[in-house]
């Protein structure tokens, strides 16, 4: 899928919302994103049945003109396959008009992706590591979402409520007044919806279109060279001479005796095991679900504390300068792996270059075997 470019003028920003479904609501937020996934299964299922189809035939000695013809997997080209089948296979046939049209076409862009992404990283037009050919996805394992392109999707007035095609209006968990104070201005227009199940409640994420005014950063003329580290998660030497270190409040560590508390507890109890079809215990979901919820606290912890250290960096200084850090090799290390995880340094990075845009300032990438360390070396940024 092509990426959207803004008007001059524009940034493309997501909004974010808790929700509060209701029974009724969850379960069709739920039967979305199995559809979704239904979909994408059928996809891969229906590209690679042509793939091993052409391997047997080529295995009997068939001429390669006479193999099966290549299945494509444009997008385009898996919605028309599937309208055709979903009316006819028994996967789809009793129920796929229950959902939105989107959940499908969801499923079918991300097989579209997948596909392109494996075709180039075996062709080495893909950076990174080597991926490999889709696989179906499992409903216990797969990640519940679902996009919306098309249909009534809209932020009402009241500020507490959004609606989605089929699914109506939903109640948010907090108020939307600034996404709506945007639309009714006119500086804002929502492009797409996506519905997520993650730490354990759903989200509606708003693709906007908005408006941004020309901003400064409160030292323009400072460059600011941003080190990152396990024991500092942040020191910041600046062109004026002033260095500020940012201590790492380690939220995993902090949470680390009472999840091994509860994971023993959780260990106690009869869990699930899909070899022998054993379901678990409702003391189980109880301790299991305890357990996430630390999860997802030092989750929401760490991209809090993420997000205000690289507002505060952006919006002080107009040029920052980061590491290119391996962050992949790093995680290699079995001793420092957990602290560099909760750290997280790929997301500082992440969102410094795009609040700088934001901003009208600039982020320069060290190389990676610059001697950013030696305190010489880092006043002079």
């Amino acid at each position: 899928m092509k990426k959207f470019q803004p008007r001059p003028g524009f940034v493309v920003q997501a909004y974010r919302f808790a929700l509060d479904p209701g029974a009724v609501q969850e379960k069709a937020l739920r039967s979305h994103c199995g559809a979704a996934r239904a979909a994408y299964n059928w996809a891969v299922s229906w590209v690679s049945a042509s793939w091993w189809q052409r391997k047997a035939e080529a295995s009997y000695g068939v001429p390669d003109d006479q193999l099966t013809e290549w299945r494509t997997w444009s997008l385009p080209t898996l919605r028309k396959a599937f309208n055709q089948a979903k009316h006819i296979d028994c996967r789809f046939a009793d129920w796929w008009e229950e959902n939105s049209k989107e959940a499908y076409s969801t499923g079918l862009a991300n097989a579209a992706a997948a596909f392109d992404n494996y075709a180039k990283s075996k062709q080495g037009k893909r950076k990174g590591k080597r991926v490999g050919m889709p696989r179906r996805k499992s409903k216990h394992t797969a990640r519940l979402a679902c996009r919306f392109t098309t249909g009534t999707i809209r932020v009402e007035p009241d500020r507490r409520h959004v609606t989605l095609p089929r699914l109506g209006t939903s109640r948010t968990h907090e108020s939307t007044r600034k996404l709506q104070r945007r639309i009714a201005n006119g500086t804002a227009r929502v492009l797409s919806a996506t519905v997520r199940f993650e730490r354990g409640r759903w989200f509606c994420s708003f693709q906007v279109e908005v408006s941004k005014k020309a901003r400064t950063a409160a030292r323009p003329g400072v460059v600011v060279g941003v080190d990152l580290g396990v024991k500092c998660l942040a020191v910041m030497a600046d062109s004026a001479g002033e260095v500020q270190y940012v201590p790492n409040p380690a939220h995993y560590d902090g949470a680390l005796r009472h999840l091994r508390r509860l994971a023993r507890r959780v260990s106690r109890r009869q869990g699930p095991d899909r070899r022998t079809g054993c379901k678990p215990s409702r003391r189980w979901a109880i301790a299991n679900a305890e357990r996430n919820r630390v999860h997802h606290r030092v989750a929401n912890l760490r991209q809090d504390g993420l997000h205000k250290l690289t507002t505060e960096i952006t919006g002080e200084y107009a040029t920052v300068v980061v590491e290119d850090l391996n962050v992949a090799g790093m995680l290699r290390n079995r001793r420092l792996a957990r602290k560099i995880a909760d750290a997280g340094f790929a997301e500082i990075r992440r969102q410094i270059t795009y609040k700088s845009g934001w901003a009208g300032g600039e982020t320069v990438v060290a190389k990676r075997w610059y001697p950013s360390s030696k305190p010489a070396r880092t006043a002079a940024w």
